[in-house]
């Protein structure tokens, strides 16, 4: 199983046998016939294609939907494992939602010293418009995905905090449902952690942040922008699953102060919307006048708390790279506690020494853009060519405050199914948040990504990587 590399292999340790999560995983996979699995691995990507699971490539034809690549090899946490990333998740997201509330109110950390008030005050993310705004039961990150990635036995640190509007989860949930479907008899071998209650935890974590005059029925409606989002397979499928209606902007308009959306029955009032547009398009008449896919005026209902809206806007501050490198001293800030999750040590660019040292050793290190998501605008150093490097290097030269970088780490391994059986690959981990006036609420696993070509870190789907079902086990006996 051992590549012969210094990565951590969470199935085989350092090369001594299955360690104590896989151990009655592999005990049933060394049962079974190598060319089935090969069979159940053909079946899984005819389901995923008739229940038309598929993502968009940005900047790509219409036509070109992909799926994206699941491997039936589970990746598997022990409940030990998984008690000790929820608490230092729990203490994360109870961080950034006290730095948002800070940040638009009275910015007791920029007060203090720990923040650069210019981080701030020059940051895109940052929305002047929510200055002085308090959302329904103070909850501004309603849902957050942490992406978590291992180097060791007990090493684990967060790669990225995603605040705005974390995708992915459908996967999670339809990753499961198909091994489910295949494997009936594993599961009842190995004790894994359900995780088909998330739709219901979403709508009761949504229902509990109501604004104070919100009607008695909870009416959640989840906006999308449309079906060309490279996302809208979830947007549809966490609306049918929560039963309720999935709209877009043109659905919605401002009546007697409410946000309403169209019926059969006329125009019937929200409570909540679930957003997946970005701040810019949310209201042509407060942010981007060019927007088609907004709600003209709903920032202003939602200023006067008429409406709940999920995230709440201007939450992009909080995942922003250049705001990452200061969470261990955001979560001391706010908790007075050191992270329980570690960070991975970032070189802010716009920086002049962090940027010389940046330059000096481009090949060794991994850059990313600032306002950068799912692998774009990235560049993986060892992997990189002479090229590459030098048109990256003139960005950094051009526009250093666009950019952050940080070392390449030793990313652990998981097993995927090849023709000739397992091989290694290097995986990361996107747990999934609830917080709400509730609590936060955690779901055992979240979605494994998958580097599917030998050697390559990159994960994410648009750049070539899969997905796997993750397994949290019920105990550690």
């Amino acid at each position: 199983m051992s590549d012969g590399s210094d990565f951590f292999d969470e199935l085989s340790g350092h090369g001594t046998g299955p360690r104590a999560p896989y151990r009655a995983y592999a005990s049933w996979f060394d049962g079974e016939d190598l060319k089935g699995l090969r069979k159940k691995s053909s079946e899984a990507e005819h389901f995923f294609r008739r229940t038309g699971i598929t993502f968009n490539v940005y900047g790509q034809a219409e036509a070109d939907e992909r799926l994206i690549p699941f491997d039936i090899v589970p990746r598997i946490l022990s409940a030990k494992e998984w008690a000790r990333l929820t608490k230092g998740i729990e203490q994360r997201v109870r961080a950034i939602n006290a730095f948002l509330h800070d940040i638009y109110h009275r910015q007791e950390i920029l007060r203090a010293g720990r923040i650069p008030v210019d981080l701030i005050a020059r940051n895109e993310a940052f929305l002047p418009q929510m200055i002085g705004v308090s959302p329904p039961g103070g909850i501004y990150t309603h849902i957050v995905g942490i992406d978590l990635v291992r180097t060791g036995e007990n090493d684990f640190f967060v790669l990225e905090d995603n605040a705005r509007t974390p995708s992915g989860v459908s996967y999670m949930l339809e990753n499961r449902e198909t091994m489910l479907q295949m494997f009936p008899e594993l599961f009842s071998k190995v004790k894994v952690r359900p995780v088909s209650n998330y739709p219901a935890m979403l709508h009761r974590s949504l229902g509990a942040c109501m604004p104070v005059n919100a009607s008695r029925d909870e009416t959640v409606a989840v906006l999308t922008p449309g079906i060309h989002n490279s996302a809208y397979f979830e947007h549809a499928f966490l609306a049918d699953n929560m039963g309720v209606e999935l709209v877009e902007g043109s659905d919605l308009r401002v009546k007697g102060g409410k946000i309403c959306m169209r019926t059969t029955q006329g125009y019937r009032p929200v409570d909540v919307i679930y957003r997946r547009v970005d701040d810019e398009f949310l209201d042509p008449m407060n942010f981007n006048p060019d927007s088609l896919l907004g709600v003209p005026g709903i920032f202003d209902v939602y200023r006067a708390g008429g409406i709940t809206i999920a995230n709440a806007p201007g939450t992009g501050i909080a995942d922003d790279k250049a705001i990452y490198s200061y969470m261990p001293d955001i979560v001391e800030f706010y908790t007075g506690e050191k992270a329980i999750l570690q960070n991975v040590p970032t070189w802010r660019c716009s920086d002049p020494d962090a940027l010389a040292h940046v330059l000096d050793n481009l090949s060794e290190l991994v850059v990313k853009e600032v306002h950068g998501s799912g692998g774009y605008g990235m560049l993986v150093g060892p992997a990189a060519s002479k090229k590459e490097l030098a048109a990256f290097r003139a960005k950094l030269e051009t526009k250093p405050g666009n950019y952050i970088a940080q070392p390449t780490l030793a990313l652990s391994t998981v097993p995927i199914l090849t023709k000739a059986g397992l091989a290694p690959r290097h995986v990361d981990l996107r747990p999934f948040a609830l917080f709400s006036p509730r609590g936060v609420e955690i779901t055992p696993g979240g979605l494994t990504r998958v580097a599917l070509k030998k050697g390559s870190l990159v994960v994410n789907s648009s750049q070539g990587g899969g997905t796997k079902d993750t397994w949290v086990l019920e105990d550690d006996d």
